[in-house]
């Protein structure tokens, strides 16, 4: 697994941010497999202070996948517990979060 452009632009967007002075601490995330902490090792190669994975493995009961209300729920959580001052999602998350039609 590997850094997609959508979350590479909002990954270095935190950073210049932090640079700036305008955020103390850039925390990325992650929800998914084992295989997803490569992801968060570069976005942590890339400047990242902290990252948190939240461990999904479809492989128990691949009839059961992660929904989107799910992780909407999880990116909730983890707001709750990180408090941060702003949250900066990629294009995907937003995609696999909205409601289908």
């Amino acid at each position: 697994m590997s850094m997609n452009p959508f979350c590479e632009i909002p990954m270095e967007e935190a950073l210049r941010l932090c640079e700036a002075g305008a955020a103390s601490e850039v925390v990325a995330a992650t929800v998914g497999p084992a295989q997803a902490a490569d992801t968060l090792r570069t976005a942590l190669a890339m400047g990242a202070d902290r990252a948190v994975h939240v461990l999904h493995d479809p492989d128990p009961d691949p009839a059961r996948p992660l929904l989107p209300l799910a992780v909407a729920k999880i990116i909730c959580a983890l707001t709750l517990q990180e408090t941060p001052g702003l949250l900066i999602l990629d294009k995907q998350v937003l995609r696999s979060s909205a409601p289908s039609r």
